[in-house]
């Protein structure tokens, strides 16, 4: 069964995309930029800021879909300015730290508002238990 999950974006509706899609026990979490709830950008000129807001919606998206960010075993760290990864790279940690999911940071020309300095990406995998409750 797939299963579409919204955050609100404007960018949804217009660009033809969900903010994660789950299917089964696999979640996919869409390019996550640093909006706001009116869809303005958050901390604009604060990697980090931005990056925190970033977060905070793929943890709303995920718990949505049924999930937390404990199930997140890859996470993609997109950034316009290479030199803010530490920054970035800290919030990341305060959210992922004893989790720990493979991941990538690589730089990118632009986003869609160039106000974005970073988006992420997330995937996770919810564990199924059997009935000895092991998986």
């Amino acid at each position: 069964m797939r299963r579409l999950i919204s955050s609100g974006s404007p960018y949804e509706p217009r660009v033809g995309i969900s903010r994660a899609v789950r299917v089964g026990p696999i979640i996919a979490v869409s390019g996550t930029a640093p909006l706001g709830p009116d869809g303005r950008t958050v901390g604009k000129g604060d990697p980090a800021a931005q990056a925190r807001r970033c977060l905070e919606i793929i943890k709303e998206a995920l718990e949505r879909a049924d999930t937390s960010l404990e199930q997140v075993v890859r996470t993609r760290t997109l950034l316009t300015r290479i030199e803010d990864w530490q920054a970035v790279a800290s919030v990341h940690g305060e959210f992922f730290g004893s989790i720990r999911p493979a991941n990538t940071i690589m730089q990118v020309s632009r986003f869609i508002d160039p106000d974005w300095l970073v988006e992420f990406e997330a995937d996770a995998i919810v564990e199924r238990e059997t009935e000895s409750g092991v998986t």
